[in-house]
């Protein structure tokens, strides 16, 4: 099983336009009241779902700042793209191991706030059929396990789940991975296309499937997605990237601290508001972000683990990447909050 993608192809050509562009003196320029530079942020949007930095500006938590929807993401890495491109200031939630891989190859961006976790109560993970034969992580050996795409979280977290089962990298090299567009991963597991796949809660509804593993399995509590910015960005939006990213953090501990039913009633209002004719049944299976810092602070423990992940797997050499390249709490009042709290 290799970890290969065409964004990773095409990664370095993005970096370099952006460190072209980034060679330029990058300074903020305030243009509006209150010191910020901009007014209009532009964001992707996911399917069926609402996002943390939506959820912020339907709680009022953005004003001034307005959001610019310019398109759907596919996935973490495709968003991660269009930031390094310059089509949106904001990706969309990025799976923490692939930010590491993707400021390893010298991408100007950062993480800049916890996006989601593992969540303990979660119906979300990968599942067999239920009269399959794979009961452990040596029966997929020669088997074919659904991703939506490569180098991303699926794919890290199956093969953090056969490494901690004692498979060899040989032996992990002899699963299957196939790409299944988003929403169609039941439907090729029921036709037996593929022997593994991510499923949530409406495919357990509908029964005929078992949960092999979850990732809070693996990792108990833990941040395992961002929301990524571009270097430039901030160096020219100080005040404007400070005021998102602080929106963002209190949506976090708004959903901690409001009853879950209130949470999907709200998610409903902001999804039929949208007028995008999608599905709102999906949102009564939310369970919680599962971001594990306060106001989604991050710690050095949440991308170490992928930084030694991918040094033990031959991608990364030691000392190849710095943390502080990787992830930053600068622009996120919490941190703040959390000093004095010390």
């Amino acid at each position: 099983m290799r970890m290969i993608s065409k964004f990773f192809k095409i990664l370095s050509l993005s970096v370099l336009l952006l460190a072209t562009a980034c060679s330029r003196q990058d300074a903020p320029n305030i243009q509006h009241e209150g010191g910020f530079e901009t007014l209009d942020f532009r964001y992707l949007g996911s399917p069926g779902a609402v996002t943390l930095i939506e959820l912020a500006e339907d709680l009022g938590y953005l004003a001034p700042v307005k959001l610019n929807f310019v398109g759907i993401s596919t996935g973490g890495p495709q968003g991660i793209q269009t930031v390094l491109t310059g089509d949106s200031d904001i990706s969309s939630p990025a799976f923490t191991g692939a930010v590491v891989k993707v400021v390893a190859s010298k991408a100007p961006v950062k993480a800049v706030i916890a996006s989601y976790g593992t969540e303990k109560d979660t119906l979300t993970g990968y599942y067999v059929l239920e009269n399959s034969p794979i009961k452990t992580a040596r029966d997929l050996i020669g088997k074919k396990v659904a991703v939506n795409t490569m180098g991303a979280q699926m794919e890290f977290m199956l093969t953090e789940y056969l490494r901690r089962n004692g498979l060899t990298k040989e032996e992990i090299a002899q699963v299957t991975l196939v790409i299944i567009p988003p929403g169609s991963s039941e439907q090729t597991l029921r036709q037996h296309q593929v022997d593994v796949a991510p499923l949530g809660g409406p495919a357990t509804e509908r029964g005929g499937i078992r949960m092999l593993f979850k990732e809070f399995d693996l990792f108990g509590e833990f941040t395992a997605g961002a929301y990524v910015m571009a270097n430039k960005f901030l160096n020219e939006n100080p005040t404007t990237s400070r005021h998102v990213i602080g929106a963002i953090g209190k949506a976090v501990e708004w959903t901690r601290t409001t009853p879950r039913e209130e949470v999907i009633a709200r998610f409903t209002k902001i999804m039929n508001a949208r007028n995008r004719s999608e599905n709102t049944e999906n949102l009564k299976y939310f369970t919680g972000w599962g971001v594990a810092g306060k106001g989604g602070l991050f710690k050095d423990e949440e991308f170490q683990i992928w930084v030694d992940w991918l040094v033990k797997d031959g991608q990364l050499k030691p000392n190849d990447i710095n943390l502080k390249d990787v992830y930053t709490n600068e622009f996120n009042p919490y941190s703040e909050t959390e000093k004095k709290a010390i």
